[in-house]
């Protein structure tokens, strides 16, 4: 094992954390919102600062995690567990995904909660290329009017608000940048 797979996490992990914290509710609140993660994190590749200070700030042991795709990595791997000690599952036992859209799919193998407990669902952490405002209309709450969101479908986004209070919660990175899709809102 590798030393500098090992760096890379928080520098004060308590004050960072909460910063990151903040920044993730702050965009889910405010669905379409682009949020600033300052660069408090060095995660291996493919993972965007972003969504490395997610992962540090959102999940511990009893988070399980998937990885998807290209993020499926030893290194990746060993970081996760070293920073969080967070375990690794499929998409079906989750609490959190990571990947690209294309990878991450299909939404149907992610928990959605249930009538009595949908706050046991998956968030799924999507690496995106690009995280602009000039896309999908976004409305619901903690929108005032409607706001944009670049997404890389229209269509599962629907399908997904349909389910509510069931379905999947979104956080798309890029960079150092994050923007989040609570199940709540409505995607046209």
């Amino acid at each position: 094992m590798q030393t500098d797979v090992l760096d890379g996490g928080f520098s004060n992990p308590p004050i960072d954390a909460a910063h990151v914290f903040r920044g993730v509710m702050n965009a889910m609140a405010r669905p379409g919102k682009i949020e600033t993660i300052q660069g408090v994190v060095a995660p291996p590749a493919p993972l965007s600062p972003a969504a490395g200070a997610a992962l540090l700030t959102l999940c511990d042991p009893d988070t399980p995690i998937h990885l998807a795709g290209s993020f499926d990595t030893t290194d990746l791997r060993t970081w996760i567990s070293f920073h969080t000690g967070a375990p690794f599952a499929g998409p079906n036992d989750c609490v959190f995904a990571l990947g690209h859209w294309d990878d991450l799919g299909p939404l149907s193998s992610y928990p959605i909660g249930t009538p009595a407990y949908p706050d046991r669902s998956a968030t799924l952490i999507v690496e995106t290329d690009n995280l602009t405002n000039d896309g999908q209309r976004l409305t619901g709450p903690g929108i005032k009017g409607a706001a944009n969101l670049k997404l890389p479908e229209t269509t599962a986004f629907q399908k997904n608000h349909a389910q509510f209070p069931l379905g999947l919660d979104f956080i798309f990175t890029c960079g150092d940048r994050l923007a989040a899709l609570p199940r709540s809102t409505e995607v046209s």
